[in-house]
């Protein structure tokens, strides 16, 4: 259910597609961000027939990784190949690239 930071910039790296999912709030994505859609998890569930299904998988990052596990879970239920982002942004500013702000 979870992904790590040096897959993702293995498949970064190879131009495999996939697409980022950002369930923080408006306010932390203000900070810093990978890039990729960007759903509240408190509108997830309202908003989650918005995610394209043609580039798998969905790779949803919080910012230290327990919004995105609970997101990854109800996306796969609903039917999502979901996968999250193991530490969040946090542990990609801290393992793969420092020029994303840390808060």
């Amino acid at each position: 259910m979870e992904i790590e930071n040096k897959k993702i910039q293995k498949w970064l790296a190879e131009k495999k597609e996939f697409t980022f999912l950002d369930v923080r709030r408006d306010d932390e994505r203000e900070l810093c961000h990978l890039g990729g859609l960007h759903i509240p998890l408190h509108e997830l569930e309202t908003r989650f027939q918005e995610i394209p299904r043609d580039k798998l998988p969905l790779i949803v990052y919080c910012h230290h990784g327990v919004r995105s596990l609970y997101a990854t879970q109800f996306l796969k239920y609903q039917g999502h190949d979901a996968l999250s982002l193991r530490g969040g942004i946090d542990a990609w500013s801290l393992e793969i690239d420092p020029a994303v702000p840390r808060y």
